[in-house]
């Protein structure tokens, strides 16, 4: 679609007209006339009286296109087109994922089947980046050490299948909460206040890396980021011994209490996620606790075509100047 930047000023197209038809014409004089003796020989070369009646409306016509180019050129015509979703510029979400030895435990249940922790956190997890529509996303992925997988970015595709390539002992088969929050402090620290989030995901207790988790805590809540705990693992697994089935507590080594003291000291919520419908519901619950974008924004991309009834101005105008000359090429004046 097309559009006119500065409408009014095709209001200008008139004025030519007008002015031919409200101005007196100016007083014609024989005093200053210059006498030509060989001007009926020149005037010849436009081919006697009516071949000048047609140079005149020929003038005419190009200088009324010349005109029309102009107004439509200060009116600023420009192509409009099709409104396109931009991202909304939301929250800096990093998410920090335990890889170490324990998350390959089967104590998840997927379709009456068993499945390991990581399985069923990179499923719930996936979905999760995928609705974070508008927010800057990334990963970090954590063992016996902390990796950057995925720093913030809009691509949240890219960053769902970093994470579905994560594999248990990746960065090691211990467990570093301290320094993945660490990591998550390095890279939001610059970020705008107010957006700067962690969720961080483990079914253990710290016992490696350099930094312990409550010091890092405080590291998070000095540069303002809020830190979401999620504390992963089934409590109850029957295990067959040779005495029959036995109970027991998978998750006997979660650090809940490290866990919700991160929390508390960054603003942030724990969460305990026993199953696969509690893990989601934990992410529905960090969806509501930090809501993305609801109002979209959409952008319209535009292209000014201005030049092209500008430069249809200035060929025209150069053929009204060159016209004379072109016509008395090839004309010759007959000598008496």
């Amino acid at each position: 679609m097309i559009e006119a930047g500065w409408p009014l000023s095709l209001l200008l197209l008139p004025i030519p007209l007008l002015v031919r038809r409200l101005l007196p014409e100016a007083a014609k004089t024989r005093g200053g006339s210059l006498r030509v003796p060989f001007f009926r020989a020149v005037a010849s070369i436009d081919g006697g009286a009516m071949g000048g009646l047609r140079q005149r409306k020929g003038r005419l016509a190009l200088m009324s296109l010349a005109w029309v180019a102009l107004c439509v050129a200060a009116a600023r015509p420009t192509w409009v087109g099709d409104p396109l979703p931009q991202p909304v510029e939301g929250r800096d979400l990093m998410l920090a994922v335990d890889l170490s030895g324990s998350m390959a435990r089967e104590d998840f249940t997927v379709g009456g089947r068993p499945a390991d922790r990581l399985t069923v956190v990179k499923e719930v997890a996936e979905d999760f980046v995928q609705r974070r529509t508008g927010d800057r996303v990334g990963l970090i992925l954590f063992g016996t050490r902390s990796y950057l997988q995925a720093p913030l970015t809009f691509d949240r595709p890219t960053v769902a299948t970093l994470l579905d390539e994560a594999e248990v002992g990746l960065a090691g088969e211990e467990t570093a909460v301290g320094d993945a929050i660490g990591t998550a402090v390095m890279r939001l620290r610059d970020r705008p206040a107010e957006s700067r989030v962690l969720v961080l995901l483990t079914d253990g207790a710290s016992n490696a890396g350099a930094l312990e988790p409550l010091e890092a805590a405080r590291l998070a809540a000095d540069e303002g980021i809020r830190v979401h705990t999620i504390g992963v693992g089934a409590d109850r697994l029957a295990v067959r011994t040779a005495f029959g089935n036995r109970i027991v507590n998978p998750s006997a080594d979660l650090d809940e209490k490290t866990l919700w003291e991160i929390a508390e000291l960054t603003g942030g919520e724990y969460f305990r996620a026993k199953n696969v419908e509690g893990l989601a519901n934990v992410y529905r619950r960090i969806d509501a606790l930090e809501p993305t974008g609801s109002e979209p924004v959409f952008l319209r991309p535009t292209k000014s075509l201005f030049h092209w009834p500008l430069g249809i101005a200035f060929v025209l105008s150069f053929l009204i100047a060159a016209r004379p000359a072109l016509s008395g090429i090839g004309s010759v004046v007959p000598v008496r």
